[in-house]
């Protein structure tokens, strides 16, 4: 304790006379009960620092704050002010800009861009001089003006440059310019100068052809070489084709062949004349099982077939060879009538109601009207584009009307005892690919590449029901119902679709056939005549048969190699069914 007591004591006394414990440090009293005070030597846990360059920069503190910052050196060993932080950098170049320029020295974004010794005028000027003269003052000369170049022609020109030619300099050299052109278009002097000075004369129009407001004096006609006549009618053609071909489809000579033995029998009768026997043997159908007999005449695909309406003793087929042929059914199965008109494939027929004549629709943008028994055609119609279906109004007392669906969107109505459009149905945004006559012939029923089915008034050129729904499909092939309730829709989503012909044209959510293939291909859709039954064709060369009441597949027959197109029911024998492909096959079932 005592020891303690000691080292306090010497530690106030340290304290409170630290100058005489420099001075004399002997003369430090104790008292007599301590024992005597051991001297320990100082300790220090900081490292040693070396602060030669601390003492130096102190030293200096005064000539550092004005010194700009050495861009090279690493550590700073000082807080620099802002001006120093912001001093332009002297020297050769900054080490650490890409361009030797520091941020703070930069103008421009491509560095530090300086004022010019000459300005941009007097530069383009000499520059100018220079390439016309071959001369030009040399700005880098310290007094006066110092010339580079041709001195020949500088002092020939009296040292002038581009921008600087005198007054009576400019007048002379139009005058030299003037006789020149004068020279070249061969124009005398001695001509009358009211003539010259009238712009209504040709000596005018000679001296100031090349005058934006002089005449247009036309030279004598160049003829053409062989070479620009052939490419400018072929270019004529390709424009026309370009433009829909005129308002005329393709010219082409009729012809026609009989292939039976005699065009009337002994009687007299025609060889189109149906037999007096034919009718219906059984009001029910039944679905056929075997192939009974085949038709080949065609040299390419059949795209449509048709029997002859209400006794079927004959079916008419178009072919994409062309032609168009009559076939007998019922005696000889041989083909008995060929009726060649179009230049290209033939995409739809249509007879009228007794039989006696039929339509033609092909390629060629050609409507012919034909008569069947003679081969002769009557008439032809045409708007320049495609018609991709034909109809004859049903009633007997309108069948001089004809309806064609055509790839301008349109529908066209004419009359073909006059020869002329009287109507046109102008609503579809696509080609028109089928036209269905419903409600006793007052309405009918239209469809096209834009989706959708619209509903018109006979006669009148206003969609009275417009079905269009996100889930549609375009629909090229429509059919009746035999009891005029209904419509078979061929969708492109491998569907056939029922539609109600009443007021609403409701889509029968009940009634869906499906399991055949047809998407991309123009199936036709057909019922039996008793409309127990409906069947298609499809992509695969079979025809599918569906019970009407279940929507259940009944039967599918292999009938053609590659695409099935067309299917038709014979309207008197109820078993017995025509299917046509482009095999260019006609098969009887």
């Amino acid at each position: 304790m005592d020891l303690l007591r000691a080292y306090s004591d010497q530690n106030d006394e340290e304290l409170n006379e630290p100058e005489q414990q420099n001075l004399n440090p002997s003369s430090t009293t104790s008292s007599p009960d301590a024992s005597p005070p051991r001297l320990l030597p100082a300790k220090s846990a900081a490292p040693n620092v070396d602060d030669t360059m601390l003492a130096l920069t102190v030293a200096d503190g005064q000539r550092s704050l004005s010194r700009p910052i050495d861009p090279t050196q690493h550590i700073v060993g000082f807080n620099p002010t802002y001006d120093q932080l912001w001093a332009p950098i002297y020297g050769p170049s900054h080490p650490y800009a890409k361009d030797g320029i520091a941020q703070g020295m930069r103008n421009h974004k491509l560095g530090f861009v300086e004022d010019a010794s000459i300005e941009p005028f007097v530069f383009d000027e000499q520059y100018n001089t220079f390439h016309k003269y071959g001369y030009a003052a040399d700005p880098s000369a310290s007094a006066g003006y110092n010339y580079v170049g041709d001195f020949e022609a500088l002092q020939k020109n009296d040292a002038v440059s581009v921008y600087n030619i005198p007054q009576h300099e400019q007048k002379k050299r139009k005058i030299e310019k003037r006789k020149e052109l004068e020279e070249d278009e061969g124009v005398d002097d001695d001509m009358d100068p009211e003539e010259v000075q009238n712009p209504a004369s040709d000596v005018w129009l000679m001296k100031n052809k090349k005058s934006p407001w002089a005449g247009k004096k036309d030279g004598p006609p160049t003829e053409l070489t062989e070479e620009q006549k052939k490419y400018a009618e072929e270019y004529a053609k390709k424009k026309g084709e370009e433009r829909g071909g005129g308002d005329k489809g393709e010219v082409v000579v009729e012809k026609t062949t009989f292939h039976g033995k005699e065009e009337r029998d002994y009687q007299g009768r025609s060889w189109i004349a149906p037999p007096r026997d034919a009718k219906a043997s059984n009001d029910h159908c039944y679905i056929p099982k075997r192939l009974v007999h085949t038709w080949s005449g065609h040299t390419k695909g059949v795209s449509a077939i048709r029997f002859f309406p209400n006794y079927g003793h004959l079916i008419l087929s178009a072919g994409m060879d062309t032609k168009v042929k009559i076939w007998d059914v019922f005696n000889t199965g041989k083909c008995m009538r060929t009726y060649m008109g179009h230049s290209k494939a033939v995409r739809d027929i249509c007879f009228n109601n007794d039989g006696s004549k039929f339509l033609t629709a092909s390629y060629d943008k050609n409507i012919k009207y034909w008569d069947t028994e003679t081969g002769q055609v009557i008439s032809t119609f045409s708007t320049g584009k495609v018609p991709y279906v034909v109809k004859l109004n049903p009633d007997e007392d309108k069948q001089n009307v004809l309806l064609a669906g055509m790839s301008d969107k349109k529908i066209v109505q004419w009359d073909m005892n006059e020869g002329k459009i009287n109507q046109e149905y102008d609503q579809h945004l696509g080609a028109v690919n089928t036209i269905t006559f419903v409600d006793n012939n007052r309405r009918f029923v239209t469809s096209s590449d834009d989706k959708s089915l619209r509903v018109w008034e006979f006669g009148i050129p206003v969609v009275i029901k417009y079905i269009s729904e996100p889930h549609m499909h375009s629909m090229p092939s429509i059919s009746l119902h035999p009891n005029s309730n209904w419509l078979a829709a061929q969708s492109m989503d491998n569907q056939i679709l029922i539609y109600s012909t009443r007021e609403k044209f409701q889509l029968n959510k009940k009634k869906r056939f499906a399991g055949h293939v047809v998407a991309g291909y123009a199936c036709q859709v057909n019922f039996s005549p008793d409309g127990r039954f409906v069947m298609s064709g499809d992509g695969e060369g079979r025809c599918w048969f569906w019970d009407w009441k279940t929507c259940k597949v009944f039967r599918t027959l292999k009938c053609h190699e590659g695409v099935c197109i067309g299917a038709a029911w014979h309207p008197l024998e109820q078993s017995k069914v025509a299917t046509c492909g482009w095999d260019g096959l006609i098969k009887y079932w």
